[in-house]
Order: structure tokens, then C-alpha cells, then sequence
């Protein structure tokens, strides 16, 4: 570790009740290379934007998230209705509004689209690395600040779920922003000013996360307020929060929607509050389980490129609590802010609580990167050049390893994916590992010249690269989890207003590409709910189905390709117009689609209908 003398050197403008800042830390020998100009930086950034949000409409959406999250702010601008979500037509009430507004403001600015409906997502996600800079730039010096940008910017989990339309994302970003904001108000040396306008950003924030995922933007920055306090008896910590102010700012932004949904719904706060937020954490009953350790390898493969630096930065946090060796402090003063404890705080509940929870979900952990890349920042700024090099070295043997293991690919092949398709994305996975392996020894040897932010900003720039190469990719299989390829196979068949069933299944993808809701078939999954409140939307039995088929004019109906059997050994009159390995679309026969349908029926595979009542024909008008 670099060695520092302690100078004792009051920050200037503390005047917000803070006593000067407890010491100066000031390097013997500032021998460290210097970090790249503004204008460097900034074309960096440009750079870095352009790969990130000029992808995100390149993949078909896919089920369940995206579809789901797509296709609700679809209905709220077809409708008009904003104030009741809905997916599919039903009440949906498993979480807040923020992120449907603003992905439904997209499609009324851009059109309906994929890159629209993952905007939302995407935009957090960047702004956040942005936010992750300055704030370590704030609190433990520029270099900390572009270090811990760059990591985050470069991790696995942060750009592949940036690019993934669900609302973790979303949520991660304010509730990255309230820490942030947290840490910025209470810094040694902050202002009074500074200390009650960050104060209220991080209000602002909370109220922002909790109108994007509920009672977790409150539950994460109160739970790692009171054990920090707990742990340090730092009590005066609690008269710097404006607490009136920013409970009035808070409740000015999350409020009132939760109140406007409730007088129109009345059943929503038993719902959204009691078994949402409680229930499914406390249960097993949403079947999502996991073990104790069910993180662990996600937190690993999540937080690569940066793996060899996780547990050297988290014993850091625990020796450093204030982010540098600390000096002696002149009495009297009033307590520094643990900030490192803070952060350690932070990654360790979230994780813990998450991992102690009977409802598991990859994605639930994903607000304690940005913590974690701040943590890192502030330990590779400050830690000895042989850090940095076991970092770049342990990468480079990762990398060379994933090269021959992605070879291997194609032995997941499924009969709903086959080894091909695994092995095509395997070549662009082995892609991202060369992008890896290049990028970790050039940095190891950039590190050895004596270029360390030189060296952090090739490995971060080389991943941000691969991984777009590894997410875009994965359109590859995608593709077959997707139903943009379907309906754009049946669209010949397809009129305003007919009948479109969805039987024994719910694809989450199809109402949005279809541009309408379906009837749901003796299926009910994540629309109990809704099926509950709202039944005559719902054919509960496959029998109720049949009866409605034989009586409608143009019906379609989808289902899971292994249900046709059972379907024709009903005697139900059928066709199949579309199959996949995953799904079947029919029609029923003798009924008028069109001249385009009359045409597509020729060029289907006769193996499909080998079986079927009869061929598709033309309705005869008495």
C-alpha cells in the first residue's frame, strides 16, 4: 500500500455544522501516472454510449420479462388508461407504474418498437455509470471516480441487464442514486447547501425507486441506515437527514399513484402490499426457490471482468472504513462518515436478504454492483501496482479458459433449441473471450509500464465490446424463445377483431407483436390475479374453448406444439397455419381469411395437416 503523511488541513466552506475535515491525505510521492483529459474522457463516454444504446432494438424481445414489460405500456397508450396497469387486458398489480409510463412515453414519441420498449432500461443502466464516476470522483478522488465508472460499466451483469427490458434495472439506478446522493450529502466537508440538496435528491430517489419495484426503495437505504448507526453509534447521523422535508419530497413523488390506483381499485393494497411485498419473500408459494448460496456464482460471473479485485476491495472496505488511511483527527470533531462501511453495508444486506428469501430471481441482486464498483474504484486507486496486475493476469487465465469451454456449447442443445444453434452463439461467446484475453494482457502489460488508468480503461473498454458482441448474439437463440417470427409467419390470416386464442400457455411476446390482446385458454400463471377480478376474459376449459371455436368466424388460436395431438384427437376442426418447435398456431377450416391467407394455405408443409379435418377453404356465401 502506498504509504501517506497526514496533514491536518481544513477543507474550506464546511459550514453545515460539520467540524473541518479530519485530516488531508496527501501521497509522498504522487508518482502515479495521470489520469486522461476531460476531452479524452468525454469522446470515451461518447464512445461507450454509442455501443450501448445503439443495440438495444437489435433482439427480438423474448419471454417472460420483455414481454411483459413491453406490452403493458402498449396497452396503457391504446387505451388511454395509465393509472391501472394491465397486461393482456387484465389487472396487473405485481408492481408499480414508473417504468410502464415512461416505456409507454417512448412508443407515443418514437412508435412501437423493441429499442423503445428497452429505453428505459437501457437509459438507467447508463446513467448510473455516469452517477458511479462522479460520485467516487466526490468522495475518494478523480482517479477512484473513473475507475469505479469503468468497472461498472464493464461488468457482466450490468450491461447484459441493461440491455434486457425488465425492471431490476430500473430500480437498481435509484437506488443507486439515493446511496450515492446519501454518501455526497454526508461527506467530510460538504456544505450546508450540499448537505440538503443531496438530502433531498436522495429522498427524491427513494420515492422514485418505490414507485419502481414498491416497498424496496424505502426498505434497502432504511435497513443499511439503521445498521450503520447500530455499528458506529454515529446517532447525530439521523439529525443531518432532513427528515421532514425529505419525507414530504418523498411522499410528493411515489404517493400519488399508490393513492390514485387504490380509490380506483380497491383491491390493490392487499395485493401490491401484503402478498407482493410480503408474501412472496416469506414463502415459497410464487415456486421460485433457490438455495442459501443461489447468488453466490451469479455475484461471480456478474461482477467479471473485475472477480480478482471483489474480495481484496470488500477487505479494503473493511480496514479502510473511510475510503484512505485514516490520520489522527483533531478532538471534538464531529464523526466522519464511514463511507466504505457504508457500501459494505449496503452489498451485504441486499445480498443477504435476497439470499434468506423463499422467492429468488437472478436478476434480484443487481443493486449492489454499483456499490461494489465504487468499493473497487476506491481500493485499485489506492492499492499497490501488483493489484492491479493479479487483476488483469487472473482475467486473462479466466478468458483463455472461457475460449475452449464455449467450444462446448452445443452440448446444451434441446429439442426446442437445437446443439446448432448453441454452437453458432458459442462462436460469438469465444468472440467475447478473445475480446477479453486481448484486452486483460495489454492492460497487465500497460499496468507494467507504469499506465494504470490507461490499463483500467482497455480491460473496461475491450468487455464493453465483447459483451455487445455476447448480448447482441444472443438473438440467436432468442429467436426461438421469441414470437416475432410467428405472428410475422400467420400475419396473411390475421384481421381487426377476430378471435385469437392463446390455449394452455401464455407467451408473454405475443400480444406485442400481435398489437392486440388475447383470450387466455385453461391458463391462469402470473393472471390469477386478474383472472380472479375480471373471469369473463378468461375460457377456463379446454371444452368451453371448442365450444366458442366451432361458432367463431376467422378464429386463430396458439398453443405449445405438443398440445395439437390432444387437440385433433378432440375432433376439433383445425388447420395448422404456423409451427415451431416451441409453438403451433391453427385455424379453422372453411372459413374465409383472405385471398393472402388462401395463398399462404398452399405453401404449407402438407406434413402439418396430414391429420387435420380438412383443407382450408373458402367460406361459400348461400
Amino acid at each position: 500500500m502506498q504509504r501517506f503523511r497526514a496533514a491536518s488541513m481544513p477543507l474550506s466552506g464546511a459550514t453545515n455544522g460539520h467540524h473541518p475535515a479530519a485530516c488531508a491525505v496527501i501521497p509522498d510521492s504522487p508518482t502515479q501516472d495521470p489520469i486522461p483529459s476531460p476531452r479524452a474522457l468525454l469522446a470515451l463516454a461518447a464512445l461507450v454510449a454509442v455501443l450501448w444504446f445503439g443495440v438495444l432494438g437489435y433482439r427480438d424481445l423474448v419471454p417472460t420479462d420483455e414481454g411483459r414489460y413491453a406490452e403493458i405500456p402498449r396497452e396503457m397508450v391504446q387505451t388511454g388508461e395509465w393509472v391501472t396497469p394491465r397486461l393482456d387486458g387484465f389487472k396487473y398489480f405485481e408492481k408499480p407504474a414508473l417504468q410502464y409510463w415512461a416505456t409507454a412515453a417512448a412508443y407515443e414519441a418514437f412508435g412501437l418498437g423493441e429499442w423503445q420498449a428497452r429505453l428505459w432500461t437501457g437509459l438507467t443502466g447508463f446513467l448510473t455509470i455516469i452517477f458511479t464516476w462522479f460520485a467516487g470522483r466526490a468522495l475518494f478522488g478523480a482517479r477512484a471516480g473513473l475507475y469505479a465508472g469503468a468497472i461498472l460499466a464493464s461488468c457482466v451483469y450490468w450491461v447484459g441487464l441493461g440491455h434486457i427490458n425488465t425492471l431490476d434495472m430500473g430500480v437498481s439506478a435509484f437506488l443507486a442514486g439515493s446511496l450515492f446522493a446519501f454518501l455526497l450529502a454526508q461527506r467530510t466537508g460538504a456544505t450546508a447547501a450540499q448537505t440538503r440538496w443531496w438530502m433531498w435528491a436522495c429522498w427524491a430517489q427513494m420515492g422514485l425507486a418505490m414507485l419502481s419495484k414498491g416497498l424496496i426503495g424505502v426498505a434497502f437505504p432504511g435497513s443499511t441506515l439503521i445498521l450503520y448507526t447500530l455499528l458506529t453509534r454515529d446517532w447525530a447521523l439521523w439529525k443531518r437527514l432532513q427528515l421532514l422535508p425529505g419525507l414530504l419530497i418523498f411522499l410528493a413523488v411515489a404517493a400519488p399513484w399508490y393513492v390514485w390506483v387504490q380509490v380506483r381499485n380497491p383491491e390493490f393494497f392487499n395485493y401490491f402490499f401484503i402478498y407482493q411485498q410480503f408474501t412472496r419473500f416469506l414463502t415459497p408459494d410464487l415456486q421460485r426457490p433457490g438455495p442459501w448460496y443461489y447468488f453466490i456464482p451469479i455475484l461471480l460471473l456478474g461482477i467479471l471482468p473485475w472477480l480478482g479485485g471483489l474480495w481484496p476491495s470488500l477487505r479494503y472496505g473493511v480496514t479502510h472504513p473511510f475510503g484512505t488511511v485514516r490520520a489522527d483527527r483533531p478532538v471534538a470533531t464531529q464523526e466522519p462518515l464511514r463511507v466504505n462501511w457504508v457500501l459494505l453495508i449496503w452489498s451485504v444486506f441486499i445480498f443477504a436478504f435476497f439470499s434468506a428469501s423463499h422467492s429468488k430471481l437472478p436478476s434480484y441482486i443487481l443493486p449492489v454492483f454499483p456499490a461494489l464498483a465504487l468499493l473497487m474504484g476506491g481500493y485499485f486507486a489506492h492499492a499497490p501496482r501488483s493489484a492491479l496486475r493479479r487483476q488483469f493476469a487472473f482475467f486473462a487465465l479466466l478468458s483463455a479458459g472461457a475460449i475452449v469451454g464455449f467450444t462446448q456449447l452445443w452440448r446444451a442443445g434441446n429439442a426446442t433449441t437445437p446443439s446448432a444453434l448453441y454452437q453458432q452463439y458459442g462462436w460469438w461467446l469465444e468472440v467475447t473471450a478473445a475480446l477479453g484475453l486481448v484486452s486483460s494482457v495489454l492492460a497487465w502489460n500497460w499496468e507494467k509500464a507504469g499506465r494504470r488508468a490507461a490499463a483500467v480503461l482497455v480491460l473496461a473498454c475491450g468487455m464493453v465490446l465483447g459483451l455487445t458482441v455476447a448480448t447482441q448474439a444472443f438473438q440467436i437463440l432468442g429467436r426461438t424463445a421469441s414470437t416475432k417470427d410467428v405472428v410475422q409467419a400467420i400475419r396473411p390470416w390475421l384481421h381487426p377483431g377476430q378471435p385469437f386464442y392463446t390455449v394452455g400457455t401464455y407467451d408473454q411476446t405475443l400480444p406485442f407483436y400481435l398489437k392486440r390482446t388475447v383470450t387466455v385458454v385453461a391458463y391462469e400463471g402470473e393472471l390469477h390475479f386478474g383472472i380472479t377480478e375480471q373471469p369473463q376474459l378468461w375460457v377456463p376449459t379446454v371444452a368451453d374453448f371448442a365450444k366458442r371455436w366451432r361458432r367463431d368466424h376467422r378464429p386463430l388460436a396458439f398453443m405449445p406444439v405438443d398440445q395439437l395431438a390432444a387437440m385433433r384427437a378432440t375432433g376439433l376442426p383445425l388447420v395448422v397455419i404456423e409451427k415451431t418447435s416451441r409453438y403451433a398456431v391453427i385455424a379453422k377450416p372453411g372459413e374465409d381469411y383472405g385471398a393472402a391467407a388462401q395463398a399462404a394455405t398452399t405453401r404449407l408443409p402438407a406434413a402439418w395437416n396430414a391429420h387435420s379435418a380438412g383443407p382450408m377453404q373458402r367460406e361459400v356465401t348461400p
